[in-house]
């Protein structure tokens, strides 16, 4: 990877945005995209990117990765200064405990830590059971609530603190992959499209969403603005190649074998044959899986919305999902962007996506 993606990518992964709290992270990837796209924001967060193509009658195109990650908020402040918190999308209670975080308050960023009772002190029952959320709480290191109230606002979002790391090979960890992964290659496909010499026979529309962790939100709005004809989506996918995951769930995906191509319901036949047999063409390593019913992605509102939409679904794979510590290769969010690319140099109508 070029050393400028790695260095967008490293600022769009620090940047806080649980959902609903989205800006910091949006203002990175609206100010990498300012040279390659004409870009605007709605009411919602969503930042846009468009490219206009060639032709009278172009087909709208819209790329879609959401820049909301899960975490947590402040909800309740104790005499002691101990901060009560609730989740921000879907978070594993089992893995809170003992985590440092950071409170994104008003003033900054406030390191904290999620507390826990020493084993030493627990009765042998309560050492196999999952302390609820609700009875989890963080210290900033305040000795009254007067003073933890002078740094912190209930509502304040919250963050992991783990930022990105390099493992071995091309292998790297982070919080919040799902889904600045998907954002990120958005952003790279949009930078690629502007530096080609040849215009596309599509008008481009790269969107980056908010909220899709608690509900699909902004990927519902952004598809509702752009109205496209065709839509793909850049998400994360759970990688089955580590010890503890059954394939029977999700089929036997590797991290570093190349981008997941999806089929179902959600999933636009003659949109996905294309994707599939560009990346034949290019020499593009590709996995595949089956998902029978409508996926929990952008994609999903992006197909209903209006009069439907030619969708398919471009994902990443992706180890510990929804953990601070969430591991991908980098190959992969490379040969998404080739693939994804070389695929909008394909599309000229929207006709072959129509069935017949």
């Amino acid at each position: 990877m070029r050393k400028e993606s790695f260095e967008f990518l490293t600022k769009l992964l620090e940047a806080p945005s649980p959902s609903g709290y989205e800006q910091p992270a949006q203002r990175v990837f609206r100010a990498y995209i300012e040279k390659s796209a004409t870009v605007t924001s709605d009411v919602m967060g969503n930042v846009y990117g468009m490219i206009a193509g060639t032709g009278k009658e172009r087909p709208r195109v819209m790329l879609v990765g959401h820049s909301d990650e899960i975490g947590l908020q402040v909800r309740y402040i104790d005499d002691n200064g101990f901060i009560y918190f609730g989740a921000i999308g879907g978070v594993d209670a089992h893995l809170t405990p003992g985590q440092r975080v950071i409170v994104h308050a008003a003033q900054g960023g406030l390191p904290g830590v999620i507390g826990r009772k020493p084993i030493h002190l627990m009765e042998p029952k309560d050492r196999d059971t999952v302390t609820k959320l609700d009875n989890q709480y963080i210290d900033i290191g305040a000795a009254t609530k007067k003073d933890a109230e002078k740094l912190v606002r209930i509502g304040d979002p919250i963050t992991f603190a783990a930022g990105i790391e390099r493992l071995c090979g091309d292998r790297v960890t982070s919080r919040g992959f799902d889904d600045k992964a998907g954002s990120f290659v958005v952003a790279e496909v949009l930078r690629q499209v502007a530096s080609a010499r040849k215009k596309l026979s599509v008008d481009l529309y790269g969107v980056s969403s908010v909220q899709e962790e608690v509900g699909l939100r902004g990927g519902t709005t952004s598809s509702y603005t752009v109205n496209p004809d065709i839509g793909i989506c850049v998400e994360v996918d759970f990688a089955t190649d580590q010890p503890d995951v059954e394939k029977k769930h999700n089929g036997d995906v590797k991290i570093g074998k190349g981008p997941i191509l999806p089929r179902g319901a959600n999933i636009n036949p003659a949109l996905f044959d294309l994707l599939a047999a560009t990346a034949e063409e290019q020499k593009i390593p590709v996995q595949f899986t089956g998902i029978p019913r409508a996926t929990g992605t952008d994609a999903n509102v992006m197909q209903i919305s209006r009069g439907g939409v030619a969708t398919a679904l471009v994902k990443i794979p992706l180890r510990y999902m929804h953990t601070p510590v969430e591991v991908l290769a980098l190959s992969d969010l490379e040969n998404a962007v080739k693939l994804i690319v070389a695929t909008l140099a394909k599309i000229k109508d929207k006709s072959p996506y129509i069935p017949r």
